[in-house]
């Protein structure tokens, strides 16, 4: 995953053909869209572009779409498709901060690019009302934990104060560094505590990645009860696989989000994994799992 909307989805014209038109209407996609209630549950759930994979939507019709299964937000995304997203009723749950998987603030050198992208991030969030911000440590590439964790704890101390004058919680993301990003530094529960402690702001917060951590250390109900409080943000995935979650997953998803919604968590639940199925259906199904 990219901290940038570009790369998430390819916008390409909306689904111009008549059969791709009939399809829409046929869900129900073709009428206001931000009309519809977002289904009840105790979790507000949101979606990253991808669970789209496979249609040819435009950000109009993946707006559209997340609005229709009653979603209340998009993840990953820039100011620039925030007039979209308004238009549908939805909201930027997590906003592109300009840090990188490979180059993020774990790295002194990457520290001014990042400070400027990132500022300007937070007052376009702040702006829309939105919520989130993300932030990615960055590669090991030699350097230690302990000197990352140092790095990241100075860069986030230089930046904090406008996040928490501008009521926007900065999210820094776990990843699994088994798997699909190898080398990544924040890629156990523990590492991603410390730091937010040593930053010691309400603003700064994890984005607890479901599918990540259970490669990484598994235990997932327990360490989400035990770390709540750092948790600003979640996102799903199947594992093996990153697909949506099924009998074919070894994740059960009802009780985890039993267990996040048990905690009081005010924050979002985002869907990140890549249908092998009809992706509308398929959100349909994953919404209704963890609507609790």
């Amino acid at each position: 995953m990219n901290a940038t909307s570009a790369g998430l989805v390819n916008r390409r014209a909306f689904l111009t053909s008549t059969a791709g038109l009939g399809l829409l209407a046929s869900l129900g996609l073709g009428s206001r869209a931000s009309a519809l209630e977002p289904h009840p549950g105790r979790l507000k759930q949101a979606v990253c572009q991808g669970v789209f994979r496979g249609l040819k939507l435009d950000l109009d019709g993946i707006c559209r779409a997340t609005a229709a299964a009653g979603a209340v937000g998009i993840d990953l995304v820039g100011p620039e498709a925030f007039p979209t997203l308004k238009k549908h009723g939805l909201m930027p749950t997590m906003v592109g901060g300009g840090s990188g998987i490979k180059e993020g603030i774990n790295d002194r050198r990457h520290h001014r690019a990042i400070d400027g992208r990132m500022r300007a991030a937070i007052r376009a969030t702040a702006e829309f009302g939105a919520p989130n911000v993300i932030v990615l440590a960055g590669d090991r590439q030699g350097i230690s934990d302990e000197e990352g964790l140092e790095n990241c704890v100075l860069f986030l101390n230089g930046i904090k104060a406008q996040a928490e004058d501008l009521g926007v919680t900065l999210c820094l993301e776990l990843l699994n560094s088994k798997v699909n990003h190898p080398g990544y530094m924040c890629d156990h529960t523990a590492w991603g505590v410390e730091l937010c402690r040593r930053v010691g702001s309400p603003r700064v917060k994890l984005l607890y990645d479901i599918y990540h951590m259970q490669i990484m250390e598994g235990d997932i109900i327990r360490t989400i009860r035990d770390n709540i409080e750092w948790i600003g943000h979640f996102h799903t995935a199947g594992n093996p696989g990153r697909h949506e979650f099924d009998a074919s997953q070894e994740l059960n998803y009802p009780a985890i989000c039993k267990a996040i919604a048990d905690t009081g968590f005010q924050g979002y639940l985002a869907h990140e994994y890549t249908p092998t199925h009809d992706p509308l259906e398929t959100l349909k199904a994953m919404m209704k799992l963890c609507r609790v």
